[in-house]
């Protein structure tokens, strides 16, 4: 066994968060580049943590070492979102998973596919009749917004637009809390970020609990019904799924994804098929977030190096993507490459799996609606797309595209 590369420094003087927040890829490409390794050692928020930046070192740190490498019970996400599927560990998760599984898969998929397709239709039809280039992330932000407040809380803008309006807002606030400084602080004329999250947070969980008490209809009526472990936890699944991080996610791969394919690309693709294997490249490349976190529960070993006990450890989605190990050209928009291989059977494991799969319903259908109606273009054709990567990625200034209504359709 080798020693980690890098030096995790002395605490205080020698931590690295504000560097790796400031630019995670730069922070982490001259790291990779200066220990000719994937694997390196820096000190993040005070404590010594191995980056992860291989396949093989995620596949460990994820799927075969995952009863080593635990989710910290002191995460920020923890305290605002409660013991949730992506907070616990162990068997809890486990069996949390195996709760929920069913209300995403099977006939209660199908049952959303129309108002999905509804959705798409309603925020996305008028693109071209604008007259002007459109700002794509705020046009798919709200898309997945409203998808997951229809889907998850049974609140339909077009059939309760305050309402929506209302929960909008306070999702807003609870998200822009939760990547503030963790302060509640109250003063006149003035409140804290955090402060105004966590009041957000207890109107949002008011609104819930009134829901699953009193409407039997949909995700809410059948989420209410599963055996979860304590009577908060139907509450805090439901507080997670109508966050604004979802909508963010979607908005983040659907931007992505028309970029890639403002230009000579976009004809190519005349089946979902194809369609699928696009999607799987764009969130290969373009991943909404840059990665997660775990601590080492005792000393161990990722792809040979030692990891100490209490270690934390980073997996970079951004580079676990892009391992030449795994991936020829590996900054290359080539989605041939996934041409009759799954994604396990592409990178031994789901190392795309830290964010909505491209074939989740409402991702494929927007992008479907796209290709069926519109052809586009940037405008104007130069702009800085360069990526901004925390909290969620997108381009740090936001695209702005134009539009044209196709008389024949791609897909029949």
């Amino acid at each position: 066994m080798s020693k980690l590369p890098g030096n995790a420094g002395v605490s205080l003087l020698g931590d690295k968060s504000l560097d790796f927040y400031r630019d995670p890829v730069i922070f982490c490409q001259q790291r990779i580049d200066k220990h000719r390794s994937r694997l390196f050692q820096e000190r993040l928020l005070n404590r010594p943590t191995v980056f992860v930046c291989s396949v093989e070192g995620m596949r460990e740190l994820l799927c075969e070492k995952s009863n080593i490498f635990l989710k910290d019970p002191t995460d920020l996400m923890t305290n605002m979102y409660g013991d949730t599927v992506v907070t616990t560990n162990g068997e809890e998760a486990c069996l949390l998973r195996l709760s929920l599984n069913n209300l995403f898969s099977g006939t209660r998929l199908e049952s959303s596919a129309d108002y999905i397709s509804s959705v798409c239709e309603r925020c996305l039809k008028d693109l071209s009749l604008r007259g002007q280039p459109q700002c794509v992330y705020s046009v798919f932000k709200r898309l997945g917004t409203e998808l997951v407040l229809g889907l998850f809380l049974n609140v339909r803008a077009e059939e309760q637009p305050e309402v929506f309006q209302e929960i909008m807002q306070l999702c807003t606030e609870h998200w822009h809390g939760l990547i503030s400084a963790p302060v509640r602080v109250k003063v006149p004329l003035w409140t804290s970020g955090f402060a105004k999250a966590l009041d957000a947070r207890s109107k949002l969980m008011d609104i819930i609990k009134d829901k699953l008490e009193n409407d039997t209809r949909g995700f809410v009526g059948s989420l209410g019904s599963l055996p979860l472990p304590n009577s908060s936890s139907a509450a805090q699944h439901l507080l997670l799924f109508i966050s604004a991080l979802i909508p963010k996610a979607l908005a983040s791969l659907l931007t992505s994804f028309t970029l890639a394919l403002a230009g000579p690309e976009q004809v190519s693709i005349h089946n979902p098929d194809h369609l699928h294997r696009v999607l799987l490249e764009v969130q290969r490349l373009w991943p909404p977030f840059i990665g997660g976190r775990r601590i080492a529960e005792k000393d161990c070993t990722l792809a040979g190096l030692c990891v100490p006990k209490d270690y934390g450890a980073v997996y970079v989605s951004y580079f676990v993507h892009r391992d030449p190990e795994v991936f020829q050209q590996p900054d290359s928009f080539l989605p041939e490459r996934w041409s009759g291989r799954s994604v396990n059977e592409q990178t031994g494991s789901c190392c795309l799996g830290n964010c909505p799969l491209p074939t989740d319903p409402p991702v494929f259908e927007a992008c479907r609606y796209l290709l069926k109606n519109y052809d586009w273009c940037l405008d104007p054709t130069s702009q800085d797309l360069g990526y901004k990567w925390l909290p969620v990625s997108r381009p740090a200034n936001p695209p702005s595209v134009s539009f044209a209504r196709l008389d024949q359709t791609m897909f029949s």
